[in-house]
């Protein structure tokens, strides 16, 4: 069983997805990789107590970097921007950033 803490691991705070929650209620979080949408939506209504309207995910592969000689790459992981409904009330962690 997964808990929600398990799930949502980071929110993401960007210029661009702190636009998108000032203007559209769309919340960008970075999730485990192995979350579906389901459980992402149900860990969101959970942790902030909003109702969620649409999830879309996004897998963000590593990027190579190069140090001197030796190569490798950063770390993959899995964003998802949460939609919430017209009816719903913010985010409070989110109101305090913008």
């Amino acid at each position: 069983m997964k808990f929600a803490q398990d799930i949502i691991l980071t929110p993401v705070i960007t210029e661009n997805s702190m636009d998108l929650a000032r203007n559209q209620k769309k919340y960008t979080f970075k999730v485990a990789k192995d979350a579906n949408k389901i459980e992402i939506a149900n860990a969101v209504e959970e942790l902030f107590k909003v109702k969620v309207e649409a999830v879309n995910v996004i897998n963000c592969d590593g990027k190579m970097k190069r140090m001197g000689y030796t190569r490798g790459t950063t770390a993959s992981f899995k964003k998802a921007i949460v939609t919430l409904t017209k009816d719903s009330k913010t985010i409070e962690f989110f109101d305090g950033l913008m």
